[in-house]
Formats: C-alpha cells, structure tokens, sequence
C-alpha cells in the first residue's frame, strides 16, 4: 500500500489534525465523518503555504460527506452541524485514548434467541460421552495406520492400554511434521506440553482413571486460540510473537477430558483465507491448491490424518469452506453455544468456534466436551447436549431447498439416500432479505477489533493486500456509518424471525453447501451447520453436502447426518499423500 501524501493546502491542516487522532503520521484515520477528507482538491498540486491554517472541518466538506453518503445537506444544514462534527472528532479521540482489549466484548450482545425467536428443546436421545460404548479393536502391527482411525477406536485402544498415550501422541507428532513440510498447515509445534500431558495421561490410565473418550487422543487448535506459554499469532505478522498469558475456555475443557493439543494450526491471517505470515496452506488432496479458509490448518491436519481432530471457528464461512475443500466432517455449532473467551475476536456477534473432524460421530464427541458456559464468554447458554444415542430418522422432517439439487447429481444422490431411511422431504423457501448488505455488520465490527493496526498502519504488514482483503476491508468499513450499522441489524433481527418460521415445519434443513445464500443467512442468525463430503469431482478432490438444525438443536442435527454418513463412505475416503 503507498502511503497518503501530506503536507500544506486543502489536506495538509485536515489530515495534521486527524493524524493527532491516535493515528501515526503514515496515513490519516478512516471513518465515516472522516470522509470529509475527499475534497475535489485533494489531489491538486499544493498551493503556496497560506499564513494562517483553514479549519480542519468546513460546511463544504460536511457536505462532500453526505453526497457520498447519499445524503444532500443544504449549505445552511452544513454550517449549523460544524460544531457537532469537530466534537464527534473531539469524542474519538478521547475513545481512543483508553485501550481496549481484542476480546473485550460491546455492552451490545448478540442473542440468537430474541423476541420473536423461539427455542423449540431438542427431545433427540442423547448419551454422556462416558456412556458412549467402544468397538472391540486390536492394535495394528504399524501404529501409523491409526492415523485416520475415529475416536471410538482410539478410544477403546487407549482405555485397553494397547496403545499408550505418550506413543500415540509421538505417532502424530511425527507423521504431522512431516505432512507439513508438503502443506504448511502448522504454525506452532506444542511437543513439550503434549508430551508431558500424555504421560501424565498414561499414568492415570495405569491407576485406573479414564477420563472418557477424548483420554489421550491428539488434536489441533486453529491459532486464534490462546495456549499458555505458547505463541497465539492470529495467522498475522503483527502479532506473530503474541504470547497470551491464559487457555482459551476451550483448550482448558479440551484438557480436562483428556485430548492432547501437539500443534497450533494456521488461518488465513486474522481469519480470511488460507494466506498466513509463513504462506499458503496446502489442500492435501491437491497440494497445488489451498485449502481454503480461515479454518486453514485446522481442515487441512485432519483431513491428512495429521491431527484425529481440530478446532477452528467461522464467521462467514470459515468451517464450512475448507471442510468442503479438504472433505472433512465438521460443525459449525449454534452462535452461543461454545464459548469463544480465549480466542481472537473478528465479529463479536458472528464468531462460532466448531471441531474439524472425518465424522459425525467425532463431532457430536467433540462439541459434548467444549460446549456450555463458562461465566467468561457472556453470550452462551445453558442449555442441554449430549451425544445422540444410536436411533433411526423415519418420519423426520427434512427440508430442502427447492431447485438447489438439480444441478449436481452428488446433491440430489443426498435427497435419495434421505428417502432411502425412511426421513420426510418437504420442500422450503427461504425469506428473502439482502444478505450482502446486512453483512456490512461483519466488516463493521471486523475493522472495529482491529481498530489499532488500521491507525498505527500495521495492516500493511499483512501478506494479502488487495480489495478484497482486511486491510482494505478495515479501511473501507470505517466509512460505515453507526445508523446504517444499526439499521442493518434491525433488518437482521426481521430476518432471524422470519427463517424461524421456517424451522417452525421441519426439524433439520438439508442444502448444498453454498446454495441459495444459506450460508451466509444462516451465520447471520446463528443457527448450526453441519458439512460433509457426499462426492468428488473428476479431478479427485472433494464437494460437500451441508445440513443445517434449529436453534441450539445440534443433536438432532447430529442424529440426521450421523445417520446419512453412515449409509454412505464418502467420509472413509482419504488423500493419498
């Protein structure tokens, strides 16, 4: 990114006062009443230094801002709101004198439960993990054909004392390091702490505790998450030494049902894409491609049997794009349902944090032990999940979009197997509403958490740096004004009524995973998105299929598409590497 000129004539005095505005001098503070800046003469040559300075803020620029606004202020209206305008910018600056964490939440909470939004409780049977029942398995004569065994069958391994934590923990130590040399899906290697905990682990087997089916198995956290005493780097150059001094809620829970964490895997940096600091992430069905993010490393590690699983987080996308990409099983869980105190904070009203798994079953496993409150993260709720308990679909109502299946024969393949186990289709229209437009909610709050490298200019330290992308994205968020910010929302809370209505008539939506604008509804009024592979394309890489549940209903979503993947074995499909 070039830099904005300075110096004397219609900018110079303008830009001097913004630049006093906690900005360092390298580029002027965006923001919607800053958009004052774009007067006609802002690239003219400067004229001769005038004796005494024009004032910062002038009824014509007021007036510039509105045009671009799309609002025409009268010369009159202008100069009556001068003085209001030099005290917003008089107000920012004081806002911006106190620091501000990235994960200290707005006195605004986003509740997918509002009124008009009903809470339908999930009566899906469900078990405690420590219920679940383990197949009877022998270990193999090479531990490294484990890599892609579910966690049931590691389970039973471990609680068996056939295979022991610390050698299964060093067997994917091992086996990621190497996948990662081809798909650079790790930034930080935590062998020191996954070993320790592992003979910790082993020794509590040996006196007879097993903490449950989670006990000794490997995983990986995208590194949006915080581990103590280990570097938490968002993906991002500015923050690539960031060490934060706590466990994330979901590490810490991650650690009390016995899962070893042996890498930090990467994102997209500040959670786009699959570009970090260190370079592209890697599809390890084809290595030539990315993987797809922001979920990068998280979709990646798994789906090459480097991790049994991982922990990743979407906002618009995130979990469910990879996972298509890399074919793995993954959950996107209700908005509100796991707690994100810990990890970096992109869109305080949009960030879910889900396991990245080869199966339903893991899921269902892994979501039993991160989710439920804890006192830290103030939007979650207390409400009940277990793993659902083995049972059929007859009768169950599945919805689906009308004219989405027609186009790739794997999507209506889906529709068929449904049948097949005896489910119900009823065919669905989703509301329409401008979902492009209510997501400026998204950028808003995205260019609000990172407020501070967008002034001190640390945002061109980010390797992507092009329209699409946070730097520009930040830059051009702050010309969202907080009317149309708030006036986006009221038109959400129109949208979250209006699809629960549709959720009123069927228990669990089936979709192709980017059809009809699904995804980015969906994220918008959190509802619970599980995603699957259900084919491959000619050239051998993966498509998904995606199901999405009710509110807080991720049980009986879990239940559905449990019982479609194991009607299928496009999940017991892996790349060859």
């Amino acid at each position: 990114m070039g830099s904005v000129r300075r110096g004397p004539g219609p900018g110079g005095p303008l830009l001097a006062g913004l630049a006093s505005i906690g900005r360092s001098p390298r580029r002027p503070m965006y923001c919607a009443i800053l958009i004052l800046v774009c007067s006609p003469a802002w690239n003219q040559e400067p004229p001769a230094a005038p004796t005494q300075a024009p004032p910062v803020v002038t009824p014509e620029r007021i007036q510039e801002a509105g045009a671009l606004l799309g609002l025409g202020f009268s010369p009159e209206e202008a100069a009556q709101m001068l003085r209001g305008v030099a005290g917003s910018l008089r107000s920012f600056e004081a806002l911006r004198e106190r620091e501000i964490g990235n994960g200290d939440y707005p006195v605004l909470l986003f509740d997918p439960l509002p009124s008009g939004v009903s809470y339908r409780p999930d009566r899906t049977p469900t078990l405690a993990l420590t219920e679940l029942a383990l197949p009877v398995v022998e270990r193999p004569a090479d531990l490294e054909e484990l890599a892609f065994a579910d966690i049931r069958t590691l389970a039973a391994l471990i609680r068996g004392r056939k295979v022991g934590c610390v050698e299964l923990t060093q067997m994917y130590l091992a086996r990621l390091r190497k996948l990662d040399a081809t798909l650079h899906c790790v930034i930080t290697f935590t062998e020191e702490r996954a070993l320790a905990q592992a003979a910790a682990l082993d020794r509590e087997l040996a006196e007879g505790k097993w903490r449950g089916p989670l006990h000794g198995i490997p995983w990986g956290a995208k590194d949006l998450l915080a581990a103590k005493g280990y570097r938490t780097t968002w993906g991002a150059k500015p923050f690539e030494e960031q060490v934060l001094d706590l466990d994330a809620t979901v590490v810490a829970r991650l650690d009390a049902a016995g899962a070893v964490l042996i890498a930090k895997l990467t994102l997209g940096a500040l959670a786009w894409g699959d570009v970090w600091f260190g370079g592209m992430t890697r599809n390890p069905w084809n290595p030539e491609q990315g993987s797809s993010g922001s979920s990068a490393g998280s979709a990646s590690a798994t789906a090459a049997g480097g991790v049994v699983f991982a922990i990743g987080s979407e906002t618009l996308g995130s979990i469910v794009s990879p996972s298509t990409r890399c074919g793995n099983t993954s959950l996107r869980p209700t908005f509100g349902r796991v707690s994100r105190h810990g990890a970096m904070a992109l869109s305080w009203s949009m960030d879910k944090l889900g396991p990245l798994c080869r199966s339903v079953d893991d899921a269902a496993i892994v979501l039993a032990a991160i989710q439920g409150p804890d006192g830290l993260d103030p939007t979650v709720k207390d409400l009940p999940f277990g793993v659902p308990a083995p049972g059929d679909v007859r009768g169950w109502k599945v919805g689906y979009l009308e004219g989405a299946f027609e186009r790739n024969p794997a999507d209506a393949q889906v529709l068929d197997d449904l049948r097949a186990l005896g489910a119900e289709l009823v065919p669905v229209q989703l509301p329409d509403y401008p979902l492009g437009a209510i997501n400026i909610t998204l950028n808003a709050e995205a260019a609000c958490a990172f407020d501070e490298i967008t002034r001190d200019g640390l945002d061109e330290q980010l390797v992507r740096q092009v329209a699409q992308a946070w730097p520009n994205v930040f830059r051009t968020a702050r010309l969202v004004p907080a009317v149309e910010y708030l006036r986006a929302n009221r038109l959400r809370l129109l949208l979250m009524r209006d699809l629960d209505q549709v959720f009123a008539e069927i228990d669990v939506l089936v979709h192709p995973s980017f059809a009809g604008g699904v995804l980015t509804m969906t994220n918008l009024t959190g509802h619970p998105t599980l995603v699957a592979p259900h084919g491959f394309r000619d050239n051998g890489t993966p498509e998904s299929i995606s199901f999405t549940g009710r509110l807080y209903g991720e049980a009986r979503l879990l239940a559905l598409a449990r019982a479609w993947q194991e009607s299928t074995a496009h999940h017991l499909r892996h790349p060859e590497l």
